[in-house]
């Protein structure tokens, strides 16, 4: 039985031992860890005093900091108010002194109107009295004078009038010997200037040309038979041929001067050829079409060239070469384009203006005569219709249509354009006229000048270019033939259509006669 219970109390001993011995090392590390516990504490107590007092200081010093910026925003604060209570102080006072100021000029004015009021009724007995008066003065007056009111003014009109004329007639021609000293002189100079810098040469063109046959003989073949041939040609270009007594020459007529230019290369070909039949005209008429085609062509592109304009449209161009066998008044108009293109960059460089802009005006101004004769309208009208769809600038567009005054004038170079179309065509021998329209033009101009009171005669002298006009010295004053110079101008202007300037002088002449004996 004891053998069973020595384990068992073994075990016992074992386990009482085991748990004492647990025990006493649970002890032994109890006391570590508290011991590790209290310093860890103290540790964190020391550091949590640490940070509370930095914390402390920090609010402290954060509190400080928010305390001056609120004293300073407040000082400038207080700064403000008291400079605005001061402005409000000196506005207040500155109300004052004008509520003053404006009481005493009421009382001034309310002063002021009863003085007008008292005056006013002064004034009103005063107007009666003198009206009174002046009753009986103009009674006297008209029982010496003889004459009643109504004659007495009428005179004194009538002598009012005749002053006023007298003086208008001065002021007019001081006005105008002031404006011709200063605005003759400058246009003269540019325009002088212009004139001499430019010159070229001038073809002119009727309606008509010829083409020289080597025989007679050659009329019959230019014919052929039954007049085919010629119908052919006609046919073919458009013209008309004549074909007279004239020895050796073909005369060709027509108003398009391209197809007449295409009919005289083509004739002459013909003629050399020998080869005159309809199939063979066809042929050497449509060569010649071609050829002239390029010839315009290239009359457009040295036109351009030679005012240095760029960027011109090929079409436009082609236009432009048209001109070149375009005649008005016998100038041909492709060189007339080219002058003025010419006249109007100097004149433009001497106003200051765009040289290049006014030269390619001048070269366009007259492009509607190209197609003027197939479209409707001025060619002035035409022409700016036919740069607006080429992307011609406004400017140009409204100086082209503006140079014959179809248009209003927007710009300087629109003047500068009719000056210098005006130049072009009116100097010497740029133009011819027929004698019957130089005849009708200056029986017109003596016919205007007589159509006014007082003249003796008029003669139209220097081509139609000027007209001298004797008045009846008896009849008109010297103020009043300055008057009548300005009337005639002024009627010309609107009656008759001419190139360039009319100058008019009024002759008013005196002559005392006697005799010693």
């Amino acid at each position: 039985m004891l053998t069973w219970m020595i384990p068992l109390i073994t075990g016992l001993i074992c386990l009482v031992a085991g748990y004492a011995m647990r025990v006493w090392i649970n002890t032994v590390h109890g006391k570590a860890a508290e011991s590790q516990a209290s310093r860890t504490i103290s540790d964190a107590r020391r550091e949590a005093d640490s940070i509370v007092k930095e914390a402390r200081l920090q609010a402290k010093t954060d509190i400080l900091k928010a305390r001056e910026e609120f004293d300073a925003s407040t000082k400038a604060r207080r700064d403000e108010l008291m400079a605005m209570d001061s402005r409000i102080v000196l506005h207040e006072a500155n109300l004052d002194r004008k509520v003053t100021m404006l009481e005493k000029k009421e009382r001034t004015l309310d002063q002021q109107i009863a003085d007008i009021d008292t005056r006013n009724k002064a004034l009103a007995i005063r107007h009666t009295a003198l009206d009174r008066l002046i009753e009986e003065a103009k009674e006297r007056i008209q029982r010496v004078a003889g004459m009643t009111q109504v004659e007495a003014r009428q005179i004194m009109l009538t002598r009012i009038e005749t002053e006023v004329h007298n003086e208008t007639s001065g002021m007019i021609r001081k006005l105008q010997e002031e404006a011709r000293e200063t605005a003759d002189r400058e246009a003269q100079k540019i325009v002088t200037l212009a004139v001499q810098r430019y010159a070229a040469s001038h073809a002119s063109e009727m309606m008509t040309c010829s083409v020289a046959l080597p025989s007679d003989d050659m009329k019959g073949r230019i014919i052929g038979r039954d007049g085919r041939n010629i119908r052919a040609i006609e046919a073919a270009t458009g013209v008309n041929l004549l074909i007279d007594d004239t020895p050796e020459a073909v005369v060709i007529s027509g108003f398009d001067s391209v197809r007449r230019e295409i009919a005289r290369l083509a004739l002459e070909k013909l003629i050399m050829d020998g080869r005159i039949h309809p199939g063979r005209i066809e042929e050497v008429v449509e060569k010649t079409r071609s050829e002239i085609d390029e010839t315009i062509r290239e009359a457009g592109e040295e036109a351009a060239y030679q005012i240095g304009a760029q960027g011109i449209n090929p079409e436009l161009l082609r236009v432009l070469g048209r001109l070149k066998f375009r005649s008005s008044y016998s100038q041909n108009v492709l060189m007339h384009s080219l002058e003025v293109a010419q006249l109007m960059g100097v004149m433009a460089g001497e106003l200051g203006l765009d040289v290049s802009l006014a030269k390619r005006i001048g070269l366009f101004h007259d492009i509607g005569k190209a197609v003027d004769h197939e479209v409707e309208g001025g060619h002035a009208i035409i022409g700016a219709d036919i740069l607006k769809r080429h992307g011609e600038t406004q400017i140009l567009i409204n100086a082209v249509a503006a140079h014959h005054e179809e248009v209003a004038a927007e710009s300087l170079y629109a003047v500068l354009t009719a000056a210098g179309d005006a130049i072009s065509a009116s100097r010497p021998g740029a133009r011819r006229e027929t004698t019957d329209i130089y005849i009708k033009r200056l029986e017109k101009l003596e016919e205007i000048a007589g159509s006014f009171s007082g003249i003796e005669r008029s003669y139209a002298i220097q081509a139609g270019r000027e007209i001298r006009v004797i008045v009846m010295p008896d009849k008109i004053d010297d103020q009043g033939a300055m008057t009548l110079a300005r009337n005639i101008s002024k009627k010309i202007e609107n009656e008759l259509q001419y190139p360039g300037q009319i100058r008019v002088i009024v002759i008013r002449e005196t002559r005392c006669v006697e005799y010693a004996r």
